[in-house]
């Protein structure tokens, strides 16, 4: 790994001043600093967590290709079809594919190696603190290696900061197993570290709760992909349990859960935070909705359509596709929650023919800034919905009843209607095919929906693009790049690509 290593040697090791932690992550570099003369106090290691958190929030649109493209919950709009796009949700994909490297997700793990190595030795004014940085550190390099082991399978393991070249620096890629023991061990240390189960201001760092979620989901993917069994799904079942205890609930309405102004909420764990004058806007979302150029004339739209496409910003790259539209019921709210399907009245409306002209996610809206829109919204890692699914997932492999779990999800889905939707406990494997159906009516669009399908083995059977291609194993883990492979000589291609 040379070249990568190349670049995160020239990382700058940077103080940051903090403008606000309640209300977002701002951050603006004020100094260039040796590591000689750097991490002698608190503030220096507060400085590279939230350098961190920043280098974080630039690999958002990569792991919503990683964990969604895939699962083929959009395909190709009025707009066209980006080059970047259509191996994706085609799973068409192979070595010179147009895709993100894991480069980006090794920069995120450099700076956790970073704390992981100097915290320790710097006096803080409080252990709690101290702690607290050195399990967000533990916590973020689980995360970024579970996010590569689902996408590569067996990826380098780099557990030290690198701060000079040396042949050592080249690595070979290591066993799914391998990584896994760190994964594993990383998120135990998190949570043994965190002082308490609360939750941060704003909800936009790790906490143990948002690390308990984490492993969960580890150790469902375990449980199920690994053969981990019973012993991982009572572990994963026991972290949702924790989880329970804190501040944490379902808000009655779903679609507050994603509003701009309502950021932080307490259905919430962890988000990564995006706001107006502070970041850049969140990658995937603008791309999933509509360009005004590719707008139909107002005249041939209604008025509830017009001011969903207000703003006039966006582009018409994505459409959601039939088999998710259709997946919904008219009474589930989550429904027009999360996309709008847009019909064209030629000539005009109200008179004229109605014709279905695109779907667009509207999960995900953005917020308005002097009258155009932008998307500013946080990209949510874990939320409550994630916990009961996850618990209802664990509950079932572990011969239990999940009824309770799903049945808090479809009350608020369905309000009045929940009567004729309500959950009845039936076989493991029912129970499977349902839980897994309230995992995209729940969560799509929000970068896991491809994971999920992985791990309930069912990519080849729900995935359209897919079910020509059973048998094609190797299309289950992404390539590897030719631009890494050719930097990289002891890093192997994927079989089958």
């Amino acid at each position: 790994m040379k070249n990568i290593f190349k670049i995160l040697i020239f990382l700058p090791v940077a103080s940051f001043l903090i403008i606000s932690c309640t209300e977002g992550l701002k951050l603006e570099p004020v100094s260039q600093i040796s590591v000689g003369s750097y991490w002698k106090t608190e503030n220096d290691a507060n400085g590279v967590l939230y350098g961190m958190y920043s280098r974080f929030r630039n690999t958002t649109a990569n792991r919503f290709f990683w964990g969604e493209l895939r699962s083929n919950d959009f395909g190709p709009s009025v707009g066209g079809e980006p080059i970047e796009h259509g191996p994706l949700y085609r799973n068409t994909l192979n070595a010179s594919s147009p895709l993100p490297t894991w480069l980006t997700m090794y920069t995120v793990i450099h700076d956790a190696n970073l704390i992981l190595k100097y915290v320790p030795g710097i006096t803080f004014a409080s252990e709690d603190n101290k702690n607290s940085i050195l399990a967000q550190a533990y916590a973020m390099r689980a995360y970024c290696y579970f996010v590569m082991v689902r996408t590569w399978g067996g990826v380098p393991l780099v557990v030290e900061p690198t701060e000079g070249y040396s042949e050592k620096s080249q690595r070979e890629r290591a066993t799914v197993e391998e990584v896994f023991t760190l994964i594993k061990k990383d998120i135990q240390d998190a949570i043994t570290l965190f002082p308490n189960n609360n939750y941060p201001n704003g909800r936009f760092v790790w906490s143990k709760p948002a690390a308990n979620a984490l492993k969960a989901d580890i150790y469902l993917w375990t449980g199920k992909r690994l053969g981990g069994g019973n012993a991982d799904f009572t572990a994963a079942l026991n972290a949702l349990n924790d989880i329970e205890t804190s501040d944490i609930t379902l808000l009655p309405t779903f679609s507050r859960v994603f509003d701009y102004d309502n950021k932080g909420n307490k259905e919430i764990l962890f988000a990564v935070r995006y706001m107006d004058q502070e970041s850049g806007e969140c990658g995937p979302y603008d791309q999933s909705f509509i360009h005004p150029q590719a707008m139909p004339g107002s005249n041939q739209l209604d008025d509830s359509t017009k001011i969903v496409l207000s703003g006039g910003r966006g582009y018409t790259y994505l459409q959601v596709q039939p088999h998710i539209r259709s997946s919904f019921s008219w009474m589930d709210q989550r429904r027009n929650a999360s996309f709008k399907e847009i019909y064209t009245y030629v000539p005009i409306y109200p008179s004229g023919e109605k014709t279905y002209y695109t779907a667009i996610q509207v999960k995900f809206d953005g917020t308005f800034v002097s009258g155009q829109r932008y998307w500013y919204d946080d990209y949510i890692i874990y939320r409550y919905g994630d916990v009961l699914l996850m618990k209802a997932e664990a509950k079932n492999a572990l011969g239990q009843d999940p009824t309770e779990d799903i049945n808090k999800l479809r009350q608020r889905a369905y309000g009045d209607y929940f009567p004729q939707f309500a959950f009845v406990n039936g076989t493991k494997e029912e129970n499977d095919a349902a839980i897994l159906k309230e995992w995209m009516l729940e969560k799509i669009f929000e970068g896991r929906y491809w994971w999920d399908l992985l791990r309930f083995g069912k990519a080849f059977e729900l995935v359209p693009s897919l079910q020509d291609k059973v048998g094609q194993n190797h299309l289950l883990l992404f390539p590897i790049v030719q631009a890494t492979l050719s930097i990289e000589p002891k890093v192997v291609q994927n079989p089958g690509y």
